[in-house]
């Protein structure tokens, strides 16, 4: 069995590799930006308050914007609708780093310009998600899948590390991380301008864009595995993702050294980038429903015994295996909606897909630090991961043919014809 990830897409369609290289390049570029904009709020203001409102700054726009986006979506040509979405989100890297280099030190602008890259990418990321079934046969999608999350493991490890650097580096600081992020967009317009046209599927939308939202969510409802992979993500992120405690818990813990601190999140990236590139063996699983149960216990129960530990290597240790465990999460649910989900559905569903997997961190982190207050951080993340995995079982119990879904074997379809170039 195949342990490595399985690089058969990027062989055996042009366009797929094309896109996929300008996705990891323009988001490790994104990482740069989303370094770069709490640590400057931070250097204006001086105010931990003032970094945690760019949380909510993000989530509105994106709750509010993140289903509406997926009617768009099904209703026009998706290649479109990502090269519009690439245009906006270019202007406002290159306006971030025009206020940097001209010195224009106010808050409200970066907190406005973050504002409009959320609502950008409520509708580009789903968007970007449709595109990958169009692409490859249907076999290769859980390989394509494990790729897509080789390169977030990717960017959230290289992202923030080669962002410091450019930050420390003379003539460059904050704005070099804006300039670079906006020079990174032309690999993501090269991987996009070229595919081909991604018209809406016949009848996909009808009536307003109100009911066409309607209707993508009562096809989640009818669909007890799709919303069974929702619930168990949303269980997982709510209860489990004590990333506000970090601080705390460093600071009891390990004297709160900045360079221990680093080293958690770093962690979880760890696990889940080595979980990415031994995916090998993402595309044998057939009980897709069961390994998500299965990999979110693991995470609640990495988180546990995080909350627990008390040497540094134990700590980390739980944290990457959580990350490792949050990557087949991701992953399982990604093949999931991909497979179930008819393209005149897609653009709503991965919409919320997006909803789910990003809301639901913004709102367990916000819950871990709310717990943590009334109680202690241990408390907190302890109970966190013993309530994940208690929410694990009652899903399994409460949508049983999700915990049995097996997924049909695709039968093996010829590769798109290579595009020139």
């Amino acid at each position: 069995m195949q342990l490595l990830a399985d690089i058969t897409p990027l062989r055996a369609s042009a366009a797929y590799r094309r896109l996929w290289v300008g996705s990891t390049l323009s988001t490790i570029g994104g990482a740069f930006t989303y370094f770069a904009i709490p640590l400057q709020v931070y250097d204006l203001t001086r105010s931990p308050a003032a970094v945690g409102l760019l949380s909510l700054v993000s989530l509105v726009p994106m709750l509010a914007l993140g289903l509406l986006g997926g009617a768009l979506i099904d209703a026009v040509d998706r290649r479109k609708v990502i090269l519009g979405c690439m245009c906006c989100a270019v202007a406002a890297s290159a306006a971030l780093a025009a206020l940097a280099y001209l010195g224009l030190n106010r808050v409200w602008p970066l907190y406005v310009l973050l504002c409009v890259q959320s609502a950008v990418g409520a509708v580009n990321t789903p968007a970007r998600r449709t595109l990958t079934p169009a692409l490859i046969p249907a076999d290769q999608l859980p390989a394509a899948l494990a790729l897509e999350r080789l390169t977030f493991q990717t960017a959230i490890i290289a992202g923030p590390a080669l962002a410091g650097v450019v930050v420390a580096a003379p003539h460059l600081g904050l704005g070099g991380c804006y300039l670079l992020d906006t020079i990174s967009f032309a690999a993501g317009f090269y991987g996009v301008a070229r595919l081909p046209p991604m018209p809406a599927a016949p009848g996909a939308v009808a009536g307003t864009r109100l009911s066409a939202v309607t209707a993508g969510l009562a096809f989640i409802r009818r669909s007890p595995v799709v919303a069974g992979a929702f619930l168990t993500d949303v269980n997982a992120t709510f209860f489990a993702l004590p990333t506000s405690l970090f601080p705390a818990i460093n600071a009891a813990r390990f004297g709160g050294d900045p360079r221990t601190l680093g080293l958690f999140t770093a962690s979880i990236g760890v696990g889940g980038l080595v979980s990415a590139v031994l995916s090998g063996p993402v595309k044998h699983v057939s009980r897709q429903g069961l390994a998500m149960l299965i990999a979110v216990s693991v995470w609640g129960a990495g988180f546990a015994v995080f909350a627990v530990a008390r040497s540094l290597w134990l700590t980390l240790l739980a944290l990457a295996i959580a990350g490792a465990a949050d990557t087949v999460t991701v992953t399982m649910r990604g093949i999931i909606v991909q497979t179930l989900t008819p393209d005149e559905f897609r653009g709503r569903v991965n919409a919320a897909d997006y909803v789910v997997g990003a809301g639901g961190g913004q709102l367990g982190s916000l819950e871990a630090g709310a717990v943590g207050s009334l109680t202690s951080p241990v408390i907190s993340a302890l109970s966190g991961g013993v309530l994940a995995i208690a929410g694990t079982a009652v899903i399994a119990a409460a949508l049983p043919s999700f915990r049995r879904y097996r997924a049909a074997a695709p039968a093996p379809a010829p590769a798109p014809a290579p595009a020139s170039g």
